[in-house]
């Protein structure tokens, strides 16, 4: 290989034009890079071009520098390749090639991008909301750099996707910089391990080492029908969905902390489960594979089936009454008759578990709720549902509807008696009415003094 030749460029023969069948002008070569076009410091490389079985030289050049880099004999019918030992930064950047018979010269091949890694400090990758996504769902990977300028890069390991470039990404508050790669809907080809760069904007093919890996999974979305709140007797189907690609599914059931060893997959996604007894009761997660493949793609998240019906229903109550004024706390009581540990609150039409003190009210809490009971040793098997019980919230700043977020829910013992809110709810009428009063004189003087104003205009 002759590194240091002075042989003349290509570039007269670039303004020959881009037709192949230009007189005297050979195709077009290709190049690449193996083991891949991304390599570390200190690692050899080769290129590859592949030309004409008329070649007789192929030459290497290196875009932005005068002269070629490199010339070789064929070293097949059609093929040149040149090989570097131990890649530095003065390797990094675009490369094309060129062959030449004994009376015609190709044009030079497309650029092929050269990019050195593991020169500066690696930044660090996560995952929003979560590495391990239900099919479908969108996410984002974000690529933080301890360097206040320069391009972030995000690099699916395998080759099987073109690298993502960032714009220069956002400053952040704790110093560096950070980009987000948006991802999805996600599908089974999003699923992989992913690593990011950073480099600085005057050399993009000089990148920094790579972050932790970031391993992705792809799952299934585990969903009940008619709901995963059922009676005892009603007919229920487990759907497992994911993306079209996957043409398996498996469902399991949480027997203990040990995640299954086998699983007996089918090709419908739909799991009838018929009538429900008690005993369906429980935690299920469902499995998606390709029909070629053994492999089964991770867990998805995990359902709780309900199975209503097994016991007396309770009583539910409010205090100090359905019917109150916004910004008021109300306190729901559910009451059994059985000895049971265990009282769950729901809004109808949600499975989300409601509070047992709502406070303040808002015209979000305008809802029918009822209440279950279970044993803290059967929790996937419940009572009947109480009646239901209607929440009517009155008041101006109701009718805007203001939002107020729910507390979480924890199960409650028994509420305690109901305190009397007589006196509060005078003192608060009687604010009320003096800031009525108030408004009313203001608004006498302010359409008093308008009318003489007017009288003295027409005087």
């Amino acid at each position: 290989m002759g590194g240091g030749s002075t042989t003349p460029s290509l570039t007269a023969l670039l303004c020959l034009g881009e037709s192949d069948s230009f007189p005297g002008v050979l195709p077009k070569p290709s190049i690449r890079a193996d083991p891949g076009p991304i390599v570390p410091k200190g690692s050899p490389v080769t290129l590859w071009c592949q030309g004409s079985p008329q070649a007789e030289v192929y030459r290497l050049y290196k875009v932005g520098d005068s002269g070629l880099w490199e010339d070789e004999a064929p070293q097949a019918s059609n093929t040149a390749w040149f090989r570097f030992e131990s890649l530095s930064s003065r390797h990094a950047g675009q490369y094309q090639c060129a062959y030449h018979s004994r009376n015609s010269s190709s044009r030079q091949s497309d650029p092929l991008a050269l990019v050195v890694t593991g020169l500066y400090t690696a930044p660090s990758l996560s995952a929003h909301p979560s590495p391990v996504m239900a099919s479908g769902r969108n996410m984002s990977l974000s690529c933080s750099s301890w360097f206040t300028s320069g391009m972030l890069h995000l690099l699916k390991e395998g080759g099987a996707d073109v690298p993502r470039r960032s714009a220069p990404g956002k400053l952040r508050n704790s110093g560096g910089r950070q980009a987000l790669f948006p991802v999805g809907p996600v599908n089974a080809c999003h699923g992989g391990t992913y690593r990011c760069y950073d480099s600085p904007s005057s050399d993009p093919y000089l990148w920094s080492q790579p972050s932790d890996p970031l391993h992705l999974q792809v799952t299934a979305l585990l969903s009940a029908q008619p709901g995963s709140l059922v009676l005892l007797g009603d007919r229920l189907t487990l759907q497992c969905r994911s993306d079209a690609s996957f043409g398996r599914f498996a469902l399991t059931k949480d027997e203990g902390s040990t995640p299954p060893l086998h699983l007996n997959g089918q090709h419908s996604p739909n799991f009838p489960l018929g009538r429900v007894s008690h005993t369906r009761g429980g935690r299920y997660r469902c499995y998606a594979a390709h029909n070629l493949s053994d492999a089964w793609s991770a867990p998805s998240a995990p359902l709780d089936i309900l199975i209503a019906g097994m016991y007396q229903k309770p009583s539910l109550s409010a205090h100090p009454g359905t019917s109150v004024s916004w910004g008021e706390n109300v306190t729901l009581q559910c009451h059994s008759e059985i000895v049971l540990d265990t009282f769950h609150l729901f809004k109808e039409g949600s499975l989300a578990p409601a509070n047992f003190t709502l406070s303040p009210m808002t015209s979000a809490h305008n809802e029918t709720y009822r209440c279950y009971t279970s044993q803290s040793t059967s929790p996937y098997v419940l009572s009947n549902p109480s009646d239901p019980l209607q929440l009517l919230i009155s008041g101006f700043w109701g009718d805007w509807g203001l939002p107020s977020p729910l507390r979480p829910l924890c199960p409650q013992p028994l509420a305690s008696p109901p305190e009397d809110y007589t006196v509060d709810n005078l003192v608060r009428m009687a604010t009320a009415a003096l800031i009525l009063l108030s408004l009313g004189v203001l608004l006498f003087q302010a359409q008093h003094g308008h009318g003489e104003t007017q009288d003295m205009a027409m005087s």
